[in-house]
């Protein structure tokens, strides 16, 4: 099987990055919108700089395990051509979806994910907020691709594309795309929601680029006019430090397993259950808050949320 040359498509990526976070910043000046703040914009960059080096060394423990995979375990050999990349986008997005999801659903996954969420700004910078931790460890959910046959150059370009893909869509400059793509594609206004600290927008629209998997796992919620998005977490971290933000979430989960009065079976579900799960039953889980909300709202949400 012949294999491409494919660049490192991230690292050629950077200066795009660059230019269109200042041409972003320039612009939410001129129309006066508060979307960008200094700071904040400066520890979203220093987050993503760090993932930047610390990728470094997750991904030689990740090419070596996808390399084992597809070298002793491959069902097939998928080679190199257009079918199959079309295959791998739908694949890697699905496998994606669920790496998302699960990063919601448990504390442990939640603990590199809440990385992302820690900002009350929305702007491509925001895009740039990366966890620290992640790459050791979320790889499990593709592990899959490989045993299926595609070779790990085509694992590592698809993902890089889905990454490419997502940075766009962090902005409140773009309101709604045409109606037929934003029934198909993950847009600025589907992910806006995803970002929100509101009730209703809690845990939902976990797409990477295609929407159409929260619509038929039924986790799709749309962006209301009526329900104005409220960035950040239902607890915001109130830091502009990167190691705080890096890792504060692990020092929360440290402490409650170590001071926690239970059993060690307990202890070991503060990891596996979703944020917010208290061994009393005293803690509010996300879907709880989610749906009093909707039981207090149900005539506002009820002609609007399709």
């Amino acid at each position: 099987m012949q294999i491409p040359e494919i660049p490192n498509l991230i690292l050629y990526a950077i200066p795009f990055f660059v230019i269109t976070i200042i041409i972003e910043g320039i612009l939410i000046q001129k129309r006066n919108k508060k979307s960008y703040d200094f700071k904040d914009s400066l520890a979203s960059i220093s987050m993503g700089i760090g993932n930047v080096i610390v990728s470094f060394l997750a991904n030689l423990i990740l090419v070596f395990i996808i390399s084992f995979l597809y070298d002793n375990f491959k069902l097939f050999t998928i080679p190199f051509e257009w079918w199959a990349w079309l295959l791998i986008l739908f694949l890697d997005d699905i496998c994606y979806y669920f790496f998302h999801r699960v990063s919601h659903e448990s504390r442990f996954f939640w603990a590199s994910h809440i990385v992302h969420h820690s900002s009350k700004k929305y702007n491509l910078s925001t895009a740039l907020r990366q966890t620290w931790t992640g790459g050791f460890f979320n790889f499990v959910f593709y592990l899959a691709l490989p045993i299926f046959g595609f070779h790990p150059l085509m694992i590592f370009t698809q993902m890089s594309i889905s990454l490419l893909y997502q940075y766009w869509i962090h902005t409140e400059l773009i309101n709604k795309m045409p109606k037929w793509f934003e029934c198909v594609f993950n847009t600025p206004s589907h992910h806006r929601v995803h970002h929100g600290s509101n009730p209703l927008y809690l845990d939902r629209n976990y797409a990477g680029i295609f929407i159409v998997w929260d619509k038929l796992f039924g986790t799709f919620q749309p962006e209301l006019k009526e329900e104005k998005v409220a960035y950040g977490l239902t607890t915001n971290i109130n830091t502009f430090n990167p190691f705080k933000i890096a890792f504060a979430e692990w020092a929360s989960i440290f402490k409650t397993v170590i001071y926690s009065k239970t059993s060690f079976l307990n202890k070991l579900k503060y990891l596996s259950k979703p944020p917010g799960w208290q061994h009393d039953n005293l803690g509010k889980l996300s879907k709880d808050i989610r749906k009093e909300w909707l039981e207090k709202n149900e005539n506002k949400t009820a002609s609007k949320n399709d």
